[in-house]
């Protein structure tokens, strides 16, 4: 059985092969050994800490496949983004051109460096194993993030977004950073994904343009991705609608990918959420899709998928394995959330 859980130590062989292998880059998994033995240790901290509101905490997550102990996929949660550096992210304005001698009135969008997403709570580092395309595990790596969010609001903040991978080309090229970055630091796209750290790096703000970038002097190409997912990214991106995030007025600053955003409380996992009690049951009962969540004591979380009767007065009626896996008994209640069946088939790319 697939579920999910917090990311440790014992995990940093497989999280370090998945930090050099996932394409597009990990923003929350760097390179370097030292550095995500360090993130992972944040992460175990951030879970254990008693935390009143959110700051530098970092909760990374992993997917694990019960039987054989490998790591299918990672995700994380940053409590607030840019907590040390501000969070550097394209405003897409519209201002306002006009002359009455001329008799001109237009309006020219125009990109504005913007840190306004600095302190807000934001999904992050999104990866599921190729296998797994198409699978519903990817939605449950995904959502079980605002699983844990929803039952543990103090840590986040009221809302909270998601950066998701912008256009490229088969080697990696992204039109918009061609159009602008490449022209500020004559460097390729990907060795500054990896430099960044997650759009949080002052070296950022000493480099990009700080006047605003007139939409209608960038090459076409560059006009045609503002804002638009890459294929790889179209999974990711229907999974958070599903969740209920929206597009919003801000861009990545590299490769102009989409900046989703959603209030917690207007979320599927707060919205939807059904809180149940845990009975043993048939592993083939019939019913609807749920995401089924549990928090224990000392920072432990876990997250699963199953089938359960759509009357919640029915409580949750558990197979053993999803017992084990969530570390709960007969009696135990448990956060459950339905799964619409719309996208639990569909077939997309695997990375955000």
């Amino acid at each position: 059985m697939l579920f999910v859980r917090p990311g440790r130590l014992a995990d940093l062989d497989a999280l370090e092969q998945m930090a050099r292998t996932a394409q597009p880059v990990l923003h929350s998994l760097p390179h370097d050994r030292r550095a995500l033995e360090a993130r992972i240790a944040l992460s175990e901290d951030s879970f254990r800490a008693d935390v009143d509101f959110p700051g530098e905490e970092f909760y990374l997550f992993v997917l694990e496949e019960s039987e054989s102990g490998k790591l299918m996929g990672t995700a994380s949660i940053v409590a607030a983004a840019g907590y040390s550096d501000p969070f550097y992210a394209f405003r897409n304005d519209a201002l306002i051109h006009a002359s009455r001698e001329l008799h001109v009135n237009r309006k020219i969008h125009a990109l504005t460096m913007s840190h306004e997403l600095t302190g807000k709570s934001r999904l992050a580092g999104y990866y599921i194993d190729p296998s797994l395309r198409g699978h519903a595990a990817a939605h449950l790596m995904s959502r079980a993030r605002m699983m844990y969010i929803a039952a543990n609001r103090k840590r986040f903040t009221p809302e909270v977004f998601s950066l998701l991978l912008g256009v490229t080309d088969d080697s990696g090229v992204s039109p918009f950073w061609e159009a602008v970055g490449r022209k500020f630091f004559g460097r390729d796209f990907k060795d500054i994904e990896i430099e960044s750290g997650g759009r949080s790096r002052t070296f950022i703000a000493e480099v990009m343009p700080t006047y605003p970038v007139y939409v209608p002097l960038l090459p076409e190409a560059a006009q045609r991705v503002l804002g638009e997912p890459d294929s790889k990214a179209l999974l990711a991106y229907d999974i958070h609608l599903e969740e209920g995030f929206e597009t919003d007025r801000y861009i990545d600053i590299f490769d102009a990918g989409p900046v989703l955003t959603a209030q917690v409380d207007r979320s599927a996992c707060v919205a939807r959420n059904e809180t149940r009690v845990v009975q043993q049951g048939n592993a083939n009962a019939a019913g609807a899709m749920y995401l089924i969540a549990h928090n224990g004591a000392d920072g432990e979380f876990r997250c699963v998928l199953g089938e359960l009767s759509a009357d919640r007065k029915a409580g949750a009626s558990l197979p053993q394995a999803a017992l084990s896996v969530l570390a709960v008994n007969e009696g135990d209640t448990v956060r459950c959330v339905p799964l619409h069946a719309l996208h639990q088939h569909e077939q997309s790319g695997d990375a955000q």
